[in-house]
Formats: C-alpha cells, sequence, structure tokens
C-alpha cells in the first residue's frame, strides 16, 4: 500500500513538473516611482485574457504562463498610470516595476482605464477597499479624518450613536471585529471616549473591509476584518505632512536611511505623531474658576499617538520591517483644599509592535515572518483624605484591566500555475487577560477588597487556502483553519472551512456566493454598547464558551463602466451566532456586593450567554477615479439575540440593530485647486429600553427624629417599571456634512485649507432619552406634570458644528 502511495506521489509530481517545464514566470516587487513604496492591490494581467494576478501586502507578485516570443504585460491600479510592457517570454526572469502618480498624467491618458480594476474579477465577496486619498477629502467632526467614520458609511456596517466610532458590522458587536494594523491586533481603536478613532490617516498606506466569505488566513472573530497597513517610508528624499487643527495638531517626517552615499538607498524611515491640546485651552478657564473657589483645582484631558516604522532591504530577496504605535487617553483631576486632598484619573492606550522579515525563495514562493507584541491597559484611580480635628478618613479606589499578546505567525505564498495559487500559515498567540484588577479601601467603613486575578491562555491556529479557476468563467477562494485554545487541561480545537466562488456571467458581470465559519475565544463585556474604555475585554473560560458563527452569502458585482471606474454590489447574507454573552440584569464592571466573596464578585458570575441571528440586504454603488468619486450604499437588515435570563427569555433587538442604513458620498474636483465633498446619512433609530411607568413605593426602614418617641414616617423612593428590552425605537438619524478644500502650491510646499461643517442643517439628532414624571431639565425643576404621566426628553450632543484646519506638505 506505502509502496503504491509513493508511486503515485511521484507520478503527480512528474506531471507537475512536467508542465511546470513549459512555463515562464514573471516575478517581482511593484514601486511607485516617487518614494519607492511598495503597493498593495495592483493588477498584473495579459490584455483580453482572464490571466492576472494583484500583488499582495509587501507588493510582490509572480505570474506563470506558457512560453512565447513576447508578451504583453499590463499594470495597473487605481491612482495610477497604466504600465504597459511588452517582453520577450521564453526563460524566467525577475521584473521591479514603478508606477507613477496619477497627477502627473494628461487628461486623456487618465480616462483610459478600461480594462483595470474590475471587481468582477475576483473570486472574493463581501470586501471593500477604501483609498486612503478619498478618505483624506471628506468631512468629519471637528476636521479630524477618522479612518473607522469613513468605514461606518459603508454598507453592511451600523452606525453607533451620535460621533462614536464604534463598528457594528452584520449584526455583530464591537468586539467581533479584527482591527489589525501591519499584522498587531488593536484592541481598542477610540479615542476621546469613541469620537475620535486611534488611528492617523496621514501614516496609512492601505484600508480593507472584509464583512464575510473571509479567507483561511484570517480568525479569532466573528463579524469583520479592518485590515490597516502603514506607509513604509520616503526612500527617495526627506518629506512630510502635517496639519493644525481645532483641537489638535499632527506631523509626519519620512525619508530614506542611507549608510553609504556611494551605495542606493536600502532603508527608509517613518514617524508620525498627533496630540489634542484641550487641556491647554481650558486652563485659563480652571484657573478662573480656582480664585472662585476654596480650593485649587487642577484638571484636564488629553490624547496622543504616535506611529513609527523602519523598513531595510538586505538584499534583492530580503527585506527587514519593524513597525510600532503607541496611544493614550489621559483625564485628570486634583482638588486641594484645608479640608479636603482628592487626586482622580481615567487613562487608557494601546501598544503594538511588529517585526517582520520578508523572504522570496524563489521567483514562484514569497514567506513572511512576523513577531508581534500588542497591550491594550484602562485604569480608574482616585484618592481622597478628608482633614478634621479628630481623624484623617482616607478612600482608595485603583481599577485595572487590559490584555497583553505575544504572537509568533509564518505565512507562505505560492504562485503554482497561472489558474492556481496556493498560501498556508501558522500562528501562535500568548494572551494575558487581567479582566478585573481591583483595590479598594475606606477606612470609614468595613469595605476593603483587593482583587487581582489573571488569566494566561493560548491561542494557535494552521490555515491553508488556494484561489483556483477550473475553468475561465470561475474562481474560487478555499480555505481551511484549524484554530486551537488552551485555558485549561483540555484544549478546544475548532475546524473553520471557508469558501468564495465567483461565475462571470459577462465579461462585466459576476455571480458570488460564500460561506464562511468563525470562532472567537475572547469576548467583550459592555454595559452601553458605545464602545467606552470601561468595556472589559474577557477571555472564554469553562464557564464562558468560546463565541462561534456561520455565515452565507450570495450576490452580483457589475462593472458598468470601467472608462469611469463604477460598478454596482448587491448582496444578500445571513449569519447564526453563538454564545455570545451579555450582562445580566442590573450587572456591571464595577458592580459590588459585600455581602458575598470576592470570588462571586467577579466578572463570570456577571454575564450571561446567548445566540443571535442577523440577515439583510446591503447595495453598493461605487466610482473611485475620475473628477467625481464616491459612492451610494444601502442596507436593510434585521438582528435579533435570545438570552434565557434576560427579557424574560424572549428575542429582542439590539441597540445597533437598524432597518434601513443609507449614506450617499461625493467628492468632487472642481478645479486642480479647490476640491468639493459631502456626506448625507439615514439611519432607522436606534433600539432602546425606556420606563413606561413611574411610581413611589415605600421600604422597610422608618425614619425616626431626634429620639425614638417622635416618629417622622416611612422611607419612599421612585421606582421606574422596564418594558420588554429594547421595545422603543429612537428618531431616525440623518445628517449632512459639507466640505471644501483649498490647494495651492508653494516655492518649497503645498498647503491646504480644509474647511467643513458637521450636521450642516443642524439636525438634532437624538443621543439619549429620559423619562420622568417631573419636568426636569438636568436636575433643574420646571413645573410639575398633573397628569402623572410619563415625559419623554430628548437629548442631543452636537448642534451644527463648522471647523478649520491647515495642512501641509513637503
Amino acid at each position: 500500500m506505502l509502496k503504491s502511495i509513493q508511486i503515485c506521489a511521484l507520478l503527480i509530481l512528474f506531471l507537475t513538473e512536467s508542465y511546470a517545464q513549459q512555463l515562464v514566470t514573471i516575478s517581482g516587487f511593484v514601486k511607485e516611482k516617487k518614494t519607492k513604496e511598495l503597493l498593495i492591490g495592483v493588477n498584473i494581467y495579459l490584455p483580453n485574457t482572464n490571466t492576472g494576478i494583484s500583488t499582495k501586502t509587501y507588493g510582490y507578485y509572480s505570474l506563470s504562463i506558457p512560453a512565447q516570443d513576447s508578451v504583453t504585460l499590463v499594470y495597473s491600479m487605481v491612482g495610477f498610470q497604466r504600465k504597459i510592457m511588452r517582453l520577450p517570454f521564453n526563460k524566467n526572469q525577475k521584473l521591479d516595476i514603478e508606477l507613477e502618480d496619477e497627477n502627473y498624467l494628461q487628461e486623456v491618458v487618465i480616462s483610459s482605464k478600461s480594462e483595470q480594476n474590475k471587481q468582477s474579477n475576483s473570486p472574493n465577496m463581501s470586501k471593500i477597499d477604501l483609498p486612503v486619498d478619498q478618505i483624506k477629502n471628506l468631512p468629519t467632526l471637528m476636521g479630524e479624518k477618522d479612518v473607522l467614520k469613513i468605514i461606518q458609511l459603508l454598507p453592511g456596517v451600523q452606525k453607533a450613536s451620535e460621533g462614536q466610532s464604534g463598528i457594528y458590522v452584520r449584526g455583530g458587536g464591537p468586539d467581533q471585529n479584527l482591527i489589525i494594523l501591519d499584522d498587531a491586533v488593536v484592541y481598542n481603536a477610540s479615542h476621546l471616549f469613541g469620537f475620535f478613532s486611534t488611528f492617523n490617516g496621514d501614516a496609512l498606506k492601505s484600508v480593507e473591509l472584509t464583512k464575510g466569505g473571509f479567507p483561511a488566513r484570517y480568525g479569532g472573530r466573528l463579524s469583520s476584518v479592518i485590515d490597516l497597513t502603514m506607509k513604509d517610508g520616503n526612500k527617495e528624499k526627506f518629506s512630510g505632512e502635517g496639519g493644525f487643527g481645532l483641537i489638535s495638531s499632527r506631523l509626519l517626517l519620512e525619508g530614506p536611511l542611507k549608510f553609504n552615499k556611494n551605495k542606493p538607498t536600502k532603508g527608509s524611515f517613518l514617524v508620525s505623531g498627533r496630540r489634542t491640546y484641550v487641556d491647554f485651552v481650558m486652563r485659563p478657564f480652571i484657573k478662573a474658576q480656582n480664585q472662585e473657589s476654596e480650593g485649587k483645582q487642577t484638571s484636564g484631558y488629553y490624547f496622543y499617538d504616535l506611529n513609527i516604522k523602519l523598513n531595510y532591504e538586505i538584499n534583492a530577496k530580503n527585506k527587514i520591517f519593524l513597525s510600532s504605535y503607541l496611544g493614550d487617553d489621559v483625564f485628570y483631576n486634583k482638588y486641594t483644599s484645608e479640608t479636603d486632598n482628592s487626586d482622580a484619573g481615567l487613562n487608557w492606550g494601546n501598544i503594538t509592535s511588529t517585526l517582520r522579515w520578508n523572504h522570496v525563495f524563489g521567483q514562484k514562493t514569497f514567506g513572511n515572518a512576523s513577531l508581534i507584541y500588542s497591550n491594550y491597559g484602562f485604569n480608574i484611580f482616585t484618592k481622597e483624605t478628608r482633614l478634621n480635628s479628630l481623624e484623617a478618613n482616607n478612600f482608595t479606589l485603583n481599577y485595572d484591566s487590559g490584555i497583553e499578546d505575544y504572537s509568533l505567525k509564518y505565512d507562505v505564498d505560492y504562485y503554482q500555475k497561472p489558474n492556481i495559487s496556493f498560501r498556508f500559515g501558522v500562528m501562535a498567540t500568548h494572551h494575558t487577560f487581567t479582566p478585573e484588577a481591583l483595590i479598594l479601601q475606606n477606612a470609614s467603613s468595613e469595605v476593603n477588597l483587593n482583587k487581582d486575578k489573571s488569566y494566561k491562555v493560548w491561542e494557535n491556529a494552521i490555515y491553508t487556502e488556494s484561489i483556483w479557476s477550473p475553468v475561465p468563467k470561475i474562481k474560487i477562494n478555499a480555505g481551511l483553519r484549524l484554530s486551537q485554545y488552551l485555558i485549561t487541561n483540555a484544549p478546544q480545537h475548532r475546524l473553520e472551512p471557508r469558501v468564495s466562488a465567483a461565475y462571470k456571467v459577462k465579461d462585466d458581470l459576476a455571480i458570488k456566493v460564500s460561506y464562511a465559519n468563525m470562532n472567537q475565544y475572547l469576548h467583550l463585556l459592555t454595559n452601553t454598547g458605545l464602545g467606552l474604555p470601561t468595556d472589559l475585554w474577557v477571555p472564554a473560560t469553562e464557564k464562558v464558551a468560546p463565541q462561534s458563527s456561520s455565515q452565507i452569502a450570495a450576490g452580483a458585482v457589475k462593472d458598468i463602466n470601467q472608462d469611469k471606474g463604477i460598478s454596482i454590489t448587491l448582496e444578500g447574507y445571513y449569519k447564526k451566532m453563538n454564545n455570545i454573552i451579555s450582562y445580566k440584569e442590573g450587572a456591571s464592571f464595577l458592580s459590588i456586593n459585600s455581602n458575598t466573596s470576592v470570588e462571586d464578585n467577579g466578572w463570570e458570575n456577571k454575564v450571561t450567554s446567548g445566540q443571535g441571528e442577523s440577515y439583510g440586504m446591503e447595495f453598493l454603488v461605487q466610482k473611485k477615479v475620475g473628477k467625481f468619486s464616491g459612492w451610494v450604499g444601502y442596507t436593510w437588515s434585521k438582528t435579533l439575540w435570545t438570552f434565557e435570563e434576560l427579557n424574560f427569555g424572549k428575542s429582542f433587538y439590539p441597540k445597533y440593530d437598524r432597518r434601513h442604513d443609507l449614506s450617499l458620498v461625493g467628492i468632487y474636483k472642481l478645479k486642480p485647486k479647490i476640491t468639493l465633498s459631502g456626506i448625507w446619512i439615514y439611519g432607522t433609530g436606534n433600539a432602546l429600553t425606556i420606563p413606561i411607568a413611574e411610581y413611589r413605593a415605600y421600604s422597610s426602614t422608618y425614619i425616626r427624629g431626634d429620639n425614638l418617641d417622635n416618629p417622622i414616617g416611612w422611607r419612599n423612593f421612585t421606582v421606574q417599571e422596564y418594558g420588554e428590552r429594547n421595545s422603543f425605537r429612537a428618531e431616525p438619524y440623518h445628517r449632512l456634512d459639507l466640505g471644501i478644500q483649498f490647494h495651492k502650491k508653494k516655492k518649497r510646499f503645498e498647503r491646504t485649507w480644509d474647511v467643513s461643517i458637521y450636521n450642516a442643517y443642524n439636525r438634532k439628532n437624538p443621543f439619549f432619552y429620559t423619562a420622568s414624571n417631573d419636568q426636569t431639565f438636568f436636575g433643574t425643576s420646571t413645573g410639575s406634570n398633573t397628569n402623572n404621566t410619563l415625559t419623554l426628553k430628548r437629548y442631543s450632543l452636537f448642534p451644527i458644528l463648522p471647523s478649520i484646519t491647515y495642512n501641509f506638505k513637503f
């Protein structure tokens, strides 16, 4: 039997090698001519055929086709001049290509894009690439160009509350999005309590969103993958860009690393930083307030982030990259007087670092090894001391939560034939979860807790995937991922099959289907759903099972007019989610019961698990090139959650279930010096839980006067009664944002004035609601309600907000 297998294997190898001898391979890297930046997603193809490939994350390509006297190859990418190469093709060759920015082209050349970037050519579905330049041209809150807020405008992505950067994809929660920056996981991608994201657009090279049909190389989340890649740095000359806005400023510097003047540049660097100055602006007001008070108070808030990247080309086959991100949000408040001293604060932030090594084994094989570090931490602290003539009363609270990862991964791309390529890899991650580290001491009471429990777990995976075209009209991306989770003596192993397929009905029309099975071994505990730092990352344990999902999707892609880069996508999906978790009724991250033990106060005893399902239709019309670009996105969707211990076991809509979601996005280059932009969005209101009745109740505690013989009465309080969970719909959300940019090239640099208006027609969108019998407004009574009925009050957050930013580039 063994001998027969060996003979068959030798026969297959012989046939493969015989066929390979008839093929010629061309391979290399594609770069931007001006900066030598490696380009992702460049299409390399033979005109009038279905033979082609695109560059991967590191700009590498390999194409094998039958030998012939000569061949014509086209290199194309949105925003760059097409390059057409006529080459002899009778032997293997290495060819590095440089593409020139389209700004250097004449108008007649720009319009000639008829064969490039067809969406119907790819087997993948539920995937959208966002040009970074397009992101920078759109109006945003306070002038901060925010990647996550632009992603919210895409179909299938539900928006969070007003101004929030939370991402909710196809019914999933914010924890179900895998956000990676240069291979490193970012666990909390928000500044200023979610109003801005952690990503500085100046430092980004590419942004890619995948909502379904996930390739096997991605794992660990249920709903989406947001893959961001940083720029490598300018290898040709020292350059920079930055800007000054109303609440923050930013600066990016990049340039070559040259160790020998007589040799070509082999390395480059990039440094990018951003910081708010809200704390500096508020200092005069705080100082004026201190003059009117007995004590001295110092308080403020700021955030900052820093990106660093280095890369060096050892030789033609080996490159190394080192990239890091550091970001923090800091809120502080100190008060000092003759009778009281207090020091309180709230801090959270991320640190990521990735060391990567690229190696070209041969013209058909490309490998990448990555060593990755990721850390997210959150801290609340307060310390109070009250002084009097008798004693000092001390109160101390220190609460920490976070997650720390060390990862090692290795990926290999193998380009076997024109119609088939493979990718396979392994990954190992060591997580250290610290959901709750609490120190609580109060000298004036019996409360004294010290709780610090961490979880050390391993999450490993091995995968393989292939892009295969069995016949010219069909392309398939099939893969299998085996994930392993180690937290106890009984490790869990789960198989995750993935497949996406495309059938070309016509040259510009394709029908696509996909299936993906996903597993997630961590959870995010949240009360609000806003993506606040108080949300806790916790691991799957013996008590809390891992999350899992299965998603199917089907749709069609039509490339209408490639001269103008227009495509239409229509998709439908159904997703089933298991073991999603939520807090039990009344529980929260810092709820403490002094009558129970420290172990019983742990997070595992505060949660319950359930199931979810989501289904919907998504429509996208996108135009990426030309004087006018943008997209129209519409989503109809429905999401239901079911928990045995919530809502009396009945299914309910989660907060961010939206029946309708519409986004209109446009950018118009009026003149070379003027760019206009606009965004209009509409969404069904959030599903909320509000009181349906209010009444007075009396406790068993009897309040007495100066002595037992002088009673005053029974203690009474207000009780609000709630109906079914999230049975109330907020008003629809809609908003118009407008922007205009004025560009001017000066002698040594280029400057841009960016003026934008957020919420241009001053729509009072609901941020939250209150219900009460009393007519109150932020605690101030405005009268009584004689009808004894509940009054619902709506509170809005942002009125019309103009902003102006000065940007420069040299």
